[in-house]
C-alpha cells in the first residue's frame, strides 16, 4: 500500500506471486493471501486468472482518511467524523419508531412515486433550512439520502464531462475520486487563514476556464478555517465575473456558532447548498437538503431519479416529526454544545501545541512538528491504540505542502476521547522529550 500511495507502484504494474512475495519478506504465504485479498476487497489491486494481480488504483487514489472497518481490539478511532451520541439519541429513536409503528402514513410504505412520497416533507425541509440561515427565495429543495448523493447531484448537474472545478487545495476526501469517476477534471487553488482567496480562483479561471468551485466555508474543510462574510462575498464576485457554478458543502455547518450566512444567501442563482442530518443530529439519519438555482432545479431532479430515485421516506418522516415539534433543532443544540466542550477539552490538553480547530468544529488539524513526518505519526498513533486521519488524504495535490492530521472529536465518549488526545499530546512532544513515547 505504500508503494502505491509513493508512485514507486503504478496502475497496472503487476505484482508477485503470493508465493515468491513471502519468500522475499520471510512470511506465510497465508499471511500474504489475507493481505492480497484486503487489497483487493478496498479496490486498490486486482486479480486476472492466467495472467496474475496488478495495482488496480493511481496514486493517493484510494487512499481514504478513517480505518475502513471497526477497528480490531482497544482502538480508539479519531479518524472518521461523527456525531456525539449519548443515551438520548438512543430513546428518541426508539420513541419515535415507536410512534410510527402507531401512526403510519401509507404513503410510507406505499407509494413509489417521489413527489407522492416526499413531496408533503419539503415545508419541514424549508423550515430546517431556514434553521440553517437560508431563506428560500427563487430556489427549489430536493430531499435526498444525505450529504453524499447531494454532492453527487450537484456536480453531475453543474459540470459536463471535462469541465474544470476549483476547490481549496485541501478539500474533502471524496471530491477527487469523485470527479475522476465522472470525468471532470480538478485544481486546487491557493488559500488563506481565511480560506480559498479571490484572486487566486480569477487567475485559475482566466487561465485554464473553471466551470464550478467547490467550497466549505463554516469550519468544515480539513484545516477547519471559517470564512468570514467579507471573503464570502468576494469568491462570490468572482464566481459571478466568471460564470462560475457555486457548490456550498454545509454538511454539518448548523451546529457551529455565529457563523455568517451561508452562500447560497450571496448568490441564491448559481448556488448549490447541501446539508444533512447524520452528522447534526446523529449516524442513522441519513437524510440531505439540497438547494439549487430555480434554472438547474428540473435538471437537478432529472439526475436524482436516474441516480437515486428518491430518499427514503421513513427517515424523511421522522426528520418531519423532528423538526416540526423541535427535537431537531435540540438535537442539533446538544451536539454544538458537546462539541464546544471538547475542542475546550483538546486545548487543554494540547495547551502550546499549534492547531487549528474552529469553536463547535467536529475535528481539529495538527500540522506536524519538526521531526515528526505525517505517516510515522500516523503509524506511531496506532501502535499506541489511536487512529487518526493523514492530511495527504485531503489534498488535491500529489505532494502535501504541509503535513499534518486530522483529529476527529466525535464518536467518542469524554474519557475515551481525553485518553486519545493524551497519546496524541505525548506524541507531539516526544520528539523534543524521546523518553516521552515509553512514559
Amino acid at each position: 500500500m505504500q508503494a502505491i500511495e509513493s508512485g514507486q507502484l503504478k496502475y497496472g504494474d503487476r505484482l508477485p506471486t503470493h508465493r515468491n512475495l513471502a519468500y522475499d519478506l520471510g512470511l506465510s504465504v497465508q499471511t500474504v493471501g489475507r493481505a492480497y485479498d484486503e487489497l483487493i476487497r478496498r479496490g486498490v489491486i486486482a486479480g486476472e486468472v492466467g495472467r496474475g494481480t496488478f495495482v488496480r488504483a493511481t496514486r493517493n487514489e484510494n487512499r481514504i482518511p478513517y480505518l475502513p472497518r471497526n477497528p480490531d481490539g482497544p482502538t480508539i478511532d479519531m479518524s472518521l467524523l461523527k456525531p456525539v451520541l449519548e443515551p438520548m439519541h438512543e430513546e428518541l429513536m426508539k420513541a419515535a419508531l415507536k410512534d410510527l409503528a402507531d401512526d403510519l402514513p401509507t404513503s410510507v410504505y406505499a407509494s413509489f412515486r417521489p413527489v407522492t412520497a416526499l413531496g408533503k416533507y419539503r415545508q419541514a425541509a424549508i423550515r430546517w433550512l431556514r434553521h440553517c440561515g437560508l431563506d428560500l427565495q427563487g430556489q427549489g429543495v430536493m430531499i435526498t439520502n444525505g450529504s453524499s448523493p447531494s454532492m453527487s447531484l450537484a456536480l453531475l448537474t453543474a459540470c459536463n464531462g471535462g469541465d474544470l472545478i476549483a476547490a481549496e487545495a485541501l478539500t474533502h476526501h471524496t471530491l477527487k475520486p469523485l470527479a475522476g469517476y465522472l470525468g471532470y477534471r480538478l485544481k486546487g487553488v491557493p488559500s488563506d487563514n481565511y480560506g480559498m482567496i479571490p484572486e487566486a480562483l480569477e487567475r485559475l479561471s482566466l487561465r485554464e476556464g473553471v466551470r464550478a468551485v467547490f467550497l466549505m466555508p463554516t469550519g468544515l474543510g480539513p484545516q477547519a478555517f471559517v470564512m468570514p462574510a467579507q471573503r464570502r462575498m468576494e469568491l462570490v464576485d468572482v464566481a459571478r465575473q466568471r460564470d462560475l457554478v457555486i457548490i456550498e458543502n454545509d454538511a454539518w455547518g448548523p451546529i457551529q456558532s455565529n457563523r455568517p450566512a451561508p452562500i447560497a444567501t450571496l448568490a441564491p442563482e448559481r448556488t448549490f447548498y447541501f446539508t444533512g442530518l447524520s452528522k447534526c443530529l446523529m449516524p442513522g439519519m441519513r437524510l440531505g437538503f439540497l438547494v439549487m438555482p430555480e434554472a438547474l432545479e428540473a435538471a437537478t431532479a432529472n439526475r436524482h431519479l436516474v441516480t437515486n430515485w428518491m430518499a427514503t421516506p421513513m427517515l424523511a418522516e421522522i426528520a418531519a416529526r423532528w423538526i416540526e415539534d423541535g427535537t431537531a433543532e435540540r438535537l442539533a443544540r446538544r451536539q454544538s454544545e458537546a462539541f464546544a466542550e471538547r475542542n475546550r477539552l483538546a486545548a487543554i490538553i494540547l495547551a502550546g501545541v499549534p492547531f487549528r480547530a474552529s469553536p463547535n468544529g467536529m475535528h481539529i488539524w495538527l500540522p506536524m512538528p519538526p521531526g515528526w513526518s505525517e505517516d510515522d505519526f500516523v503509524s506511531h498513533a496506532r501502535q499506541q491504540g489511536v487512529a487518526v486521519a493523514p492530511g495527504a488524504a485531503f489534498s488535491i495535490a500529489e505532494d502535501l505542502s504541509e503535513p499534518a492530521v486530522r483529529i476527529c472529536l466525535g464518536g467518542q465518549d469524554g474519557d475515551t476521547l481525553e485518553n486519545g488526545l493524551r497519546v496524541i499530546a505525548r506524541l507531539v512532544r516526544s520528539r523534543f522529550e524521546p523518553a516521552l513515547l515509553t512514559n
